[in-house]
C-alpha cells in the first residue's frame, strides 16, 4: 500500500504521511455479526491504578474478531472485502464461506477481492491459504504460524511481516524469523502462505504529537528533566545526563538488559538466537 502526502500547509502537515488506503474496499463497513464492544482502560489495572505508564484518551475502537485458527478445512471461501482494522497495522480480509458462515483473516499481500482461498493439507500453497507446515513447500514465506497446533497463530501477524519455512527435520520445521532467529516448530502448527500486507505501514510519519494521542499513548517526559525528588536521575546545576547508568524512577536498570525469561520452556525450540 503506497504512503500519501499533503501539501505543507501547516507545519504538522508538513511531515506528515498517511496510508492511501487504496486496498480497501470502498464504503465497506465492518460486518456486524464480526464486531465486539471494546473498553479502553487507560493503562489501568482492576483496582484503577497505573500498571501501564504514558497510555488514555485515545479514540473509540470497536474489536473486529479475526480467525486466527483457520480451522475450517476443506471449505472454500471467497474474499469479499478488504477492510481496515483500527487495533492493528495489518488490514483484513473478510471471507464468505460456502456453507455461509463469515470470518476476517489478515490480509496477505496480493490478496484481491473475489478470490477463492481454503484451508487443510489438501489445499494448493496460494497466497491467502492455509496449511500446516508439513504440507508447505521449503523455502515459502508464511505468516500467522501457530506455535502449538491449533492454538491460532501467534507469529507474523503485523504489517509486512512474514517468516521463511527453512527446513523439516522429523516432527519439527525451522523457521527463519525476521530477526534473524530460526525457530523449531511443530510441523502440524498450520501457517498461511505470504506475506502480511500494507508493508508501508513502517514508514508512516505521524508529523505531529496529536496524532500520537489519537492512538491512545501520552506524552513520556525524560527523568533528567525532572527534579531529584521526582526521578533518581533528575537534578543538578544546567543540563546534567546524571553521570550513572539510566534507570526507572523505582531505580531498576533500564537499558541494555535482557527482557526474555531465563529457563524459558521453549528456550529449546530456538536453533539460532537473533543476530
Amino acid at each position: 500500500m503506497a504512503l500519501k502526502k499533503y501539501r505543507p500547509t501547516s507545519p504538522s502537515r508538513r511531515f506528515a504521511t498517511v496510508s492511501s488506503f487504496e486496498e480497501l474496499t470502498p464504503g465497506k463497513k465492518p460486518e456486524k455479526s464480526l464486531v465486539e464492544a471494546q473498553k479502553h482502560r487507560a493503562g489501568r489495572s482492576a483496582s484503577g491504578r497505573i500498571s501501564v505508564r504514558h497510555r488514555g484518551g485515545r479514540h473509540k475502537r470497536r474489536y473486529r474478531v479475526v480467525d486466527f485458527r483457520r480451522e475450517k478445512e476443506g471449505i472454500p471461501a471467497k474474499v469479499a472485502a478488504i477492510e481496515y482494522d483500527p487495533n492493528r497495522s495489518a488490514n483484513l480480509a473478510l471471507l464468505h464461506y460456502a456453507d455461509g458462515e463469515k470470518r476476517y483473516i489478515l490480509a496477505p499481500h496480493g490478496l484481491r477481492v473475489g478470490t477463492s482461498v481454503m484451508g487443510g493439507a489438501e489445499a494448493e500453497p496460494l497466497v491467502g491459504n492455509c496449511l500446516p507446515l508439513s504440507s508447505i513447500p521449503l523455502g515459502m514465506f508464511v505468516h500467522n504460524v501457530e506455535m502449538v497446533p491449533g492454538k491460532g497463530g501467534q507469529i507474523a501477524r503485523s504489517a509486512g511481516n512474514s517468516v521463511q519455512l527453512m527446513s523439516r527435520e522429523g516432527r519439527f520445521a525451522h523457521l527463519k524469523l525476521p530477526s534473524g532467529e530460526i525457530r523449531m516448530i511443530n510441523v502440524n502448527c498450520r501457517a498461511t502462505i505470504g506475506q502480511v500486507g500494507n508493508m508501508d505501514h513502517s514508514s508512516i510519519s505521524l508529523g505531529k504529537a496529536g496524532r500520537k494521542r489519537w492512538l491512545g499513548i501520552r506524552p513520556t517526559v525524560r527523568g533528567v528533566a525532572m527534579n531529584p525528588v521526582d526521578h533518581p536521575m533528575g537534578g543538578g546545576e544546567g543540563r546534567s545526563s546524571g553521570g550513572g547508568h539510566p534507570v526507572s524512577p523505582w531505580s531498576k536498570l533500564a537499558k541494555g538488559g535482557k527482557t526474555r525469561a531465563r529457563r524459558k520452556a521453549s528456550d529449546k525450540r530456538i536453533v539460532k538466537r537473533r543476530s
